[in-house]
């Protein structure tokens, strides 16, 4: 046998034996014989090895020693199929190869096996690993070589462990999907999901998340409690508000990585509606009219209410307060008369209308009603009236006053008090309509309104402002009419008496436009400058005696006197620059007269000041004196010197001619001047050395020359030939230079020196010296050069000549190639002439060097040594050599300490206080010898460098020293034991732990160089045995399976060897602590059992209490108890720590009867089941549900109304009703039994039940005329007990049926119309009006035309909703004279829908000749401003005419036609040609005057008729019709007009002036005589007329005129409260040019500066920006409480063009409660664009600065807003001081000017004045006087109460009419205005005078600026105040046809009514009856 060594950890080859060469240790040495005799044995004992290695020997798996191959894969798809998993490894002790298998089994698929030759073979997954499906595989590896036994193997365990990934959706359980709760339920738990996960771990936890799909996410809420999602209801739910929800739960898992899966369930939660909404109308007719005379019983209109809780539909009630003239039917809803109807009682109703209200009430089935069950609505109820009065005047005579020149439309003052300005006519509609006129009529005065209804407030107005004049007339009278349209002889009538005011209407004129004045410079105070004078014709002092001279502004203004009653200009203050003609020669000023003495109108001049000349400047140079340069021997100058002189008075005078002489200087005489060009000139040239130096400059004591410049002063004069004659003088100075002519010259021309050879560089050897003859710098100053022979060893110095040694060169002459020791230099010396003119002179200079010892010595190159750390003291170790360039030597060698070092192995160096390394060293000083005089030690020093000196004895300076060093190694000896790092090792492992795994690793080491250590193990052969050492690294592994059960600990020790010879070795001890697994799987107590539960078992029921054990201890042993939650479906929880088995959720036998619950036993579940290291146990128990009756029945009914006809067959089914019951079917719990219990009171339906869940719903008597809406209550009860009973509501909607066609009313069949050949597209013809004898979308009436053969419907359109019958194209009488169609009718009845026919005629009237026409309608040109007159030509397009398209004879020249402005040129501006067609202007535009012109231009053949331009006379001619064939021609008095019966030659888009309901409309022609002052009627009739253009001239701007602020001074404040960057105002100015010319941009200028200022030391920055574009003020710092002051800076307005205007900015700091409000009856607009006069005046009166903070609609105190008040906040500021006025001394200053503001508070109806802020109640004073005081004042104003009430009740019956008449709105479209425009807007303040006087009260202002007289579609076009809002404008036509049409226009009331009607508004706006009366019964005075 032999003994196996260990294979080594490469694992290469295990059978391969290793021997050691042992050294054997014994008393003696070594035997050389014994060894010999030992070689038999082992000759043996390896011959038997041998024959032993011959046999074969079995495989082994390289596993490192485990006992099992375990691999763990992420299951697929991470893992994928193929994937290379393992690498098998083996080996064999004979070297055969092997080969790789696997044991067929159903594991053994998952893997496949390749080899690939030699000792290894790869595995591969073969299929997909499901962790789901399996978590491992246990397969067996087969192993076997070629010469092994035949089908053995040898096997290995492997072992596949599959990890869990994320794979795997939650799942939820069966659950409920539809869930109902009653309304009002309070929150808690609704149900519980449950969702599983197949996965493991956090990837198998769920977690719920809700989602409501209606974004309603805080009604419910999920939790997730034991893997269950619990679904609470959070707030009660509203049925009315949401009937269902529809939420989405998520079930998250809870992947901590990779992707996160999400399960989603579904739930409908249908919300219970219960009785606690009131009833609601849903069918209101809130107006409905019947006639005065109506039979009693008539029906007048119905209501319908339904149930508010939509689910129950309970049956309604309906009732009417006490009321004596109609009743309702409590079923229907249907209202009736009870007695006779009259208009005329007063007794309860207002204008006829009657306001019935009326009850629903429900009437419940249960007593569980929660809210109130009656309701009340309003409806009104108008009653017709018939005509019984005529129109009245308040009053007989009125007398009025206006001003003359008053402007149109200017109300007229009533002189007397208390007029009645009112007629009025009790009547209704037609009967109480009239008409107001003039009699005789005038072009001065109008009445308006002209048409009215029942009451007007009228008015008197001016209608032509120029007319009205004061000097024509004073005095005008006449009587004003009011007459019934319908009948004219029912009339009144008034006498008017107007007073005519002057007024100052003229103008100053100027007797010059432009006056030209002119003045002397310098002239003395009070001159005259000019005189200005100016007339007025008006007289007193609104003419010339008025006229006053003020406003003298230009620049030179504030320097003059203008006396304003003479006119005269004088000098106020002379002197300055403003009268200095050599400054300013031209000033510009304007002034102003103004009449009235100074108050009345104004007018403008202006005046050109001319400044004349006088010499009173003398001649200026303009420099201070005058350089120049002359070279010796030269006759000019350099560069010409001409002097110049200048006179700034006026050129072309004596006063600036200037003349130029030289009067002084010493060399005068050598120079002349020019006198009138100033040219200086030499006569001869100079020598420099005879001119006299009188330089203030001297000679250079240094080089001894002088300056090579020297002066010529002289003076030259200039003067002006002015009287008297002034004159200047001015220096000029002439600098003469030298030249230069003279070298330098040598002292010596030979210099000698010796120096030493160790001279230093810098140091001096000799001096040259050379002088220059030159008299001036820079001539003879001398430079020095070395020419040659320095060889860079020597420098001249430039200035003084001094030769020295150069920096850094030595003079050594052992350092040249030829020891060179003498030099000879050359130098050279040149003076400062420049370029050819420079000298030079040369000397020699000799330099001897002489030798010194001062060289140091040299060491010679030393090796490196190695010694050994044991060489024996005195071994010489090395010679040091040095060598020295001196003769005379002497060399001295010692050691360096200083500069000696030593290193360890490691590098470190070695201090000499631990280890005197240099006490081991000796060296000879005379000869150098190196020896060890003490034993080295290597561990301590390894590496020795020596620092060896040399230093010569004989140096002749200081010290000659010179040093190097000498490496030393130490070469080591093994001396010294391994060394472990630790003293002992502690280490711990877990049991089981994997072959290889490290159990601790030791380490030792050896300080000497044979650090290759070994380890080995020794002790206990047990311990040895688990584990396996590495001998070279000292890494411990684990060997074989190590169990804790057997060990729980090893203690052994490790021996460490070196490599030494002799080898070294030591010992450590290792203890190693064994730890625990949990390795025992959990077990239940007892088998599985069957447990009962009722299904209305609550939450928290304990169904059993289940037992587990574990064999493990501590953790691994504690039991935790899990549920599958895919088994309990959330029903059933159970305790994690004692296994109590309960009830979680309600259970529902229904859903599921039984349950077959998983329990799950882990142990070590807190700890390890995430971490994969829990183990558990499974067990089944199964749970039987015993059922309860307590499912109620569920019923599907239609969920709208179930629509059937009238006509609705008794055996046809009208509804099917399925119930379905949740209890089990075959018992009475699941059958049902249905019934109707109410709503079918008149047994009108009847239910069949056809089996025990479903029934259906008949009609049981016929439905005919039985329309409208039935709500069945239908009960539902099961058969169980108690029984369950349910009640639902089924609407059956009976509609009525299409039966009836409509029928034309008018016009009758066979109606003829008779239109103009030239009627404009869009004229109204007829209207036609069709009835159906339907209700509801069968008896709505739609129109249209049907085609004919002839193509005639395509000329006509008709208007489906109204009937109303247009023009569509242009009529061609030669084409077609007669067109037929025919209307249809039909209704929108369904299924089928009805019609009738109407058929017309339509006649088309003859119109023979035809004028010029434009084939445009307008044209656009554009003039410039300010261009001359004539410059700019266009020419308009040219007319075509019809009537020369239709000349038979080709020859005949066409007529000539001339074109005439006929409109827009009243001011002259333009010239039109009649001939040429050239339009021009006439007159100077501006395009800020007028920026746009209209002209209306005629095309006429009649050129010589000049009266076309004024107009022509007006026609009329209409469209007839005719109800029989043949129709009927009215006799209408009116002229053939060949304008407007030329045929249109372009279409017209619109008729803006069509009938818009009438039988009979005129069709006007075009009139230039009546145009109104607008050119309002006359030009819109024109853009009809194709013979006229209309021109729009546009004027083109230029950049004419500066930007202006609208003032110069702009206040504000800022509260302390106000935030940060707040917009507070803005600084406006304006520009009256357009476009980019008129772009302003707003700049602020300088500082912003603070005053009185407190609180503001901290605002560093800015306090304001200014914005450039708006100017708006913001404020940039934050305002804080204690802040004061005001601020104030100055901002900029400039133009594109850089026109610019400054103004003055104040900004007040304010608290809040410094503020006052101001309560205004105005709207917000008004009052803003009347604000700006309210401030100034106010500011006026009070003499205070007043700043405007804040306008807003007013707040009343219950917090409600009121739109017809404004409230306005400011804050007022005292003018001195600018200190802030608090609100209580604002009161009093208002108080004390009450009498100055009375007239500006009523202007502007301001009501109230306050506090902006609530002021705090103090005490007031003791009861004394005042309270006696106050006492007295209540009594007097209960007495004037008393009085007023009376009054009040006096005036009522006064008042009651104007207040019916502001209640009904019925006045849109009763003028020929309002008949034009479709779209005018109702009148707001009908028949008012509103605000026609100054002062007067707006009475009628509450009333009419509600909401409810404002219309949807449109709003009002004129402002609240504007006059157009009151009144009705017709057209301007006489009297007799006025009478006539409007007749015709009011025949029918029905057609009143169904336009104008003002309850057709209400209906639109609002069905709230009570809104409605309230608004028609109130109207605030």
């Amino acid at each position: 046998m032999h003994n196996e060594s260990q294979p080594p950890s490469n694992g290469n080859g295990i059978g391969s034996m290793d021997y050691k060469k042992v050294r054997l240790k014994g008393r003696s040495r070594r035997s050389f014989s014994r060894y010999i005799s030992s070689i038999p044995i082992q000759v043996i004992i390896l011959t038997t090895l041998i024959s032993l290695v011959a046999a074969n020997r079995p495989p082994r798996f390289a596993i490192d020693g485990q006992s099992e191959i375990v691999l763990r894969l992420k299951e697929s798809p991470e893992t994928k199929v193929g994937t290379l998993i393992y690498t098998l490894k083996g080996y064999d002790p004979d070297n055969d190869p092997l080969t790789f298998g696997k044991r067929n089994s159903h594991d053994s698929e998952i893997i496949r096996i390749e080899n690939t030759g030699g000792n290894e073979a790869k595995v591969f997954l073969a299929k997909e690993l499901d962790r789901e499906l399996q978590d491992e595989y246990a397969i067996v590896l087969t192993l076997t070589d070629s010469h092994y036994s035949d089908h053995n193997y040898v096997t290995q365990s492997f072992l596949l462990l599959v990890e869990d990934i994320n794979d795997n959706v939650p799942s939820f359980l069966p659950y409920q999907n539809a869930i109902e709760i009653p309304e009002g339920s309070a929150p808690g738990v609704v149900t519980t999901l449950e969702a599983t996960d197949a996965d493991e771990g956090a990837y198998g936890q769920v977690v719920y998340y809700l989602q409501e799909l209606d974004g309603d996410n805080d009604v419910f809420s999920i939790a997730t409690h034991q893997g269950k999602g619990i679904l609470r209801l959070q707030k009660e739910l509203d049925y009315e508000r949401k009937s269902l929800y529809q939420l989405r739960v998520l079930a998250i898992d809870r992947a901590n990585q990779g992707p996160i899966n999400t399960g989603t369930a579904a739930i409908l939660v249908k919300v219970k509606d219960l009785e606690d909404q009131p009833p609601e109308f849903v069918e209101v007719q809130a107006v409905a009219r019947i006639a005065e005379d109506a039979p009693v019983g008539t029906k007048v209109l119905r209501v319908r209410a339904i149930d508010g809780d939509r689910g129950i539909n309970n049956p309604i009630a309906y009732s009417l307060e006490a009321n004596d003239l109609f009743d309702i039917n409590p079923h229907t809803g249907i209202v009736h008369t009870l007695t006779k109807l009259d208009r005329e009682e007063q007794s309860d109703q207002v204008n006829g209308a009657h306001i019935l209200r009326i009850s629903a009430t429900e009437l419940s089935k249960s007593n569980t009603q929660l809210a109130p069950t009656t309701v009340r609505t309003e409806v009104t109820v108008i009653v017709s009236d018939v005509n019984d009065e005529i129109p009245t005047f308040g009053e007989t005579v009125y007398r009025c006053e206006v001003n003359e020149n008053a402007q149109t439309n200017t109300p007229l003052n009533f002189i007397d008090e208390e007029v009645q300005n009112v007629v009025f006519d009790h009547d209704e509609g037609n009967n109480g309509t009239f008409r107001l006129f003039l009699d005789p009529p005038n072009d001065l005065f109008e009445i308006v309104p002209e048409l009215a209804v029942n009451e007007a407030n009228f008015m008197l107005r001016v209608k032509n402002s120029k007319s009205l004049d004061f000097e024509q007339f004073t005095e005008v009278n006449f009587t004003i009419f009011a007459r019934e349209v319908d009948e004219p002889s029912r009339w009144s009538s008034a006498h008017v008496q107007i007073f005519i005011r002057d007024q100052n209407d003229n103008f100053p004129e100027f007797s010059q436009t432009i006056y030209n004045a002119s003045v002397l410079e310098n002239s003395e105070q009070d001159t005259i400058i000019t005189h200005v004078q100016a007339v007025d014709v008006d007289s007193g002092d609104y003419g010339t005696m008025g006229i006053r001279y003020i406003n003298l502004r230009g620049g030179i203004a504030h320097l003059l006197n203008l006396d304003p009653i003479t006119g005269v200009i004088t000098i106020k203050q002379a002197g300055g620059t403003a009268f200095d003609r050599e400054i300013i020669s031209r000033h510009y000023l304007t002034v102003e007269a103004i009449d009235n003495a100074g108050q009345g109108n104004r007018n403008t001049a202006q005046i050109i000041v001319d400044i004349l000349d006088v010499n009173d400047n003398a001649p200026r140079f303009p420099q201070r004196q005058y350089e120049t340069k002359l070279l010796e021997n030269q006759a000019e100058f350099e560069t010409p010197l001409q002097l110049e002189a200048r006179d700034a008075d006026l050129n072309g005078t004596e006063n600036s001619q200037v003349t130029y002489e030289i009067v002084e200087g010493l060399y005068r005489s050598n120079f002349t001047i020019d006198p009138q060009s100033g040219l200086l000139r030499p006569v001869h040239s100079f020598d420099f050395e005879e001119l006299v130096d009188r330089s203030s400059r001297r000679s250079d004591p240094q080089t001894g020359g002088s300056f090579s410049i020297r002066e010529i002063d002289l003076l030259v004069r200039a003067r002006d030939s002015g009287i008297p004659m002034l004159s200047t003088v001015v220096p000029v100075l002439i600098y003469v230079q030298d030249v230069n002519d003279n070298a330098p010259i040598f002292q010596r021309s030979f210099y000698a020196k010796t120096v030493p050879e160790d001279l230093p560089g810098g140091s001096s050897v000799l001096q040259v010296t050379a002088i220059d003859r030159d008299g001036s710098a820079p001539n003879n100053l001398v430079v020095y050069r070395i020419q040659t022979g320095a060889s860079d060893k020597f420098i001249i110095n430039s200035e003084t000549g001094v030769i020295s040694v150069a920096q850094g060169a030595n003079l050594d002459p052992d350092l040249t190639d030829s020891k060179r020791s003498l030099y000879t230099l050359s130098v050279i010396a040149l003076d400062g002439g420049l370029g050819n003119s420079q000298l030079m002179t040369t000397c020699t200079v000799n330099i001897s060097i002489q030798d010194v010892n001062n060289k140091p010595p040299v060491l010679k190159e030393m090796p490196a040594l190695q010694i050994l750390e044991n060489t024996p003291v005195g071994t010489p170790v090395y010679r040091i050599q040095a060598t020295d360039l001196d003769q005379k030597a002497i060399l001295r060698y010692k050691l360096n300490p200083e500069h000696c070092e030593g290193r360890t192995e490691e590098g470190a160096l070695v201090k000499s206080s631990e280890y005197d390394f240099l006490g081991a060293f000796e060296v000879d000083s005379i000869e150098g010898t190196l020896k060890v005089v003490k034993l080295l030690d290597r561990e301590r020093v390894e590496h020795i460098k020596l620092a060896i000196t040399v230093e010569d004895l004989a140096a002749a300076k200081g010290r000659q020293i010179a040093e190097g060093f000498l490496s030393i190694q130490v070469l080591d000896e093994n001396d010294n034991n391994p060394k472990f790092r630790l003293p002992f090792y502690r280490q711990s492992i877990t049991e089981n732990s994997i072959n290889g795994a490290m159990i601790v690793n030791v380490l030792a080491s050896d300080v000497d160089k044979n650090r290759t250590i070994t380890y080995a193990l020794e002790g206990n052969p047990t311990y040895r045995s688990l584990m396996h050492l590495d001998p070279q690294t000292g890494e411990i592994v684990v060997a074989s399976k190590i169990d804790h059960e057997q060990h729980q600990w090893l203690n052994f020790s490790v021996r460490a060897t070196d490599s030494g010879i002799p080898a070294r070795s030591s010992l450590v001890d290792v203890y190693i602590t064994v730890l625990d697994e949990n390795d025992n799987n959990p077990y239940f107590v007892g088998g599985s059992k069957n447990y009962t539960i009722s299904e209305n078992a609550a939450p928290g029921t304990r169904v059993a209490t289940l037992q587990a054990g574990d064999a493990d201890s501590g953790d691994f042993g504690k039991i935790t108890f899990l549920m599958d939650r895919i088994s309990s479906q959330g029903k059933f929880t159970i305790d994690a720590d004692t296994g109590v088995l309960t009830v979680a959720d309600r259970l529902d036998r229904e859903s599921k009867d039984s349950y077959n619950l998983v329990i799950e036993a882990w142990d070590n579940y807190q700890f390890g089941f995430l971490a994969g290291e829990s183990r558990n146990a499974f067990k089944q128990v199964f749970i039987s549900i015993l059922d309860e009756n307590d499912n109620p029945p569920e019923v599907d009914l239609p969920m709208s109304c179930v629509l059937i006809t009238e006509y609705h067959e008794l055996h046809e089914r009208v509804a099917s009703i399925v119930g379905k019951d949740a209890d089990d079917p075959t018992t009475p719990n699941g059958r049902l039994d249905f019934a109707i219990t109410r709503g079918n009171k008149d047994g009108m339906f009847e239910l069949r039940q056809i089996d025990a869940w479903n029934a259906q719903i008949f009609a049981s008597k016929s439905l005919r005329n039985r329309y409208g809406n039935y709500s069945l209550t239908i009960t539902t009860r099961d058969m169980g007990h108690p029984a369950n009973i349910v009640h639902n509501t089924l609407d059956i909607c009976v509609s009525d049926f299409n039966d009836h066609a409509p029928v034309f009313v008018r016009p009758l069949h066979n109606t003829t119309v008779r239109i103009p050949e030239n009627a404009t597209v869009g004229t109204l013809i007829l209207q036609a009006y069709a009835s159906d004898g339907d209700m509801g979308q069968n008896a709505l009436v739609r129109y249209r035309l049907k085609p004919d053969p002839l193509g005639s419907y395509k000329m006509f359109e008709v208007d489906g909703s109204t009937g109303e019958l247009f023009l569509k194209e242009q009529l061609n009488r030669e084409k077609q004279k007669i067109h037929e169609i025919r209307i249809e009718a039909y209704d929108q009845g369904l299924p089928t829908s009805l019609s009738s026919d109407l058929d017309l005629t339509i006649y088309v009237r003859n119109v023979n000749d035809y004028e010029p026409q434009f084939m445009i309608n307008e044209i656009s040109v554009n003039f410039t401003e300010h261009s001359d007159p004539g410059s700019e030509r266009i020419k308009l397009p040219d007319t075509i005419d019809k009537d020369q398209l239709e000349l038979d004879d080709p020859n005949d020249t066409p007529s000539q036609v001339c074109y005439f402005i006929v409109n827009g040129n009243e001011a002259g501006y333009f010239r039109l040609d009649p001939e040429t067609h050239i339009l021009t202007l006439d007159r100077e535009l501006d395009r800020e005057v007028v920026a746009n012109f209209t002209l209306y231009v005629r095309a006429t053949e009649n050129c010589g008729n000049d009266s076309i331009s004024g107009g022509e006379k007006r026609r009329r001619m209409g469209i007839e019709i005719n109800n029989r064939l043949g129709g009927i021609v009215h006799n209408q008095q009116f002229g053939y007009d060949r304008f407007k019966h030329s045929r249109q030659l372009r279409s017209t888009e619109s008729n803006e002036y069509g009938p818009e309901d009438a039988e009979m409309s005129s069709y006007e022609t075009y009139d230039g005589s009546q145009e109104d002052p607008t050119g309002g009627l006359a030009t819109a009739h024109s853009e009809l007329d194709s013979t006229v253009i209309k021109v729009k001239v546009r004027v083109l701007d230029i950049n004419d005129n500066p930007p202006r602020f609208r003032s110069k001074i702009f206040t504000g404040g800022i509260t302390t409260n106000a935030d940060f960057g707040l917009k507070f105002m803005r600084v406006e100015a304006t520009d009256a040019d357009e476009g980019e010319n008129g772009r302003i941009g707003y700049y602020q200028v300088g500082e912003i500066r603070q005053t009185l200022s407190e609180g503001l030391e901290n605002v560093r920055k800015a306090p304001f920006l200014l914005d450039q574009e708006t100017g708006e003020v913001q404020l940039n710092f934050d305002p804080q409480k204690g802040m004061k002051g005001y601020f104030d800076f100055v901002v900029l307005a400039n133009d594109t063009s850089g026109m610019k205007d400054v103004a003055h900015v104040f900004i007040y700091l304010l608290r809040e409660d410094q503020k006052v409000r101001f309560v205004f009856r105005l709207q917000p607009d008004e009052l803003r664009s009347r604000v700006d006069s309210f401030r100034d005046t106010l500011s006026n009166i009070t003499e205070s600065i007043v700043n405007i903070d804040e306008i807003k609609v007013h707040e009343n105190k219950d917090g409600s807003v009121d739109k017809t008040k404004t409230d306005l906040y400011m804050h007022l500021v005292e003018r001195e001081d600018n200190s802030i006025y608090e609100v209580s001394e604002v009161l009093k200053l208002i108080d004390s000017h009450i009498e100055s503001l009375n007239g500006l508070f009523k202007e502007l109806n301001v009501l109230d004045t306050q506090a902006a802020e609530a002021q705090l109640l103090t005490a007031g004073p003791s009861r004394g006087p005042l309270f006696v005081w106050l006492v007295f004042t209540n009594l007097f104003l209960a007495t004037l109460l008393v009085v007023t009430i009376a009054l009040c009740a006096s005036q009522r019956n006064g008042y009651r009419r104007q207040l019916r008449a502001a209640k009904v709105n019925i006045f849109r479209g009763h003028s020929s205005m309002s008949l034009q425009n479709a779209q005018e807007p109702a009148t707001r303040v009908p028949n008012t005078n509103k605000h026609s006087v100054q002062g007067s009260n707006p009475i009628w202002l509450k009333g009419y600026d509600n909401e409810w007289f404002k219309s949807e579609e449109s709003g009002s076009i004129g402002g609240h105040d504007s006059l157009d809002d009151n009144f009705l404008a017709v057209a301007t036509q006489d009297m007799h046809e006025t009478l006539k049409g409007t007749a015709k226009l009011f025949n029918n009331s029905n057609d009143l009514n169904r336009h104008f009607n003002l309850y057709n508004q209400i209906d639109k706006m609002t069905n709230n009856a009570q809104i409605l009366a309230r608004k028609l019964e109130t109207t605030e005075l």
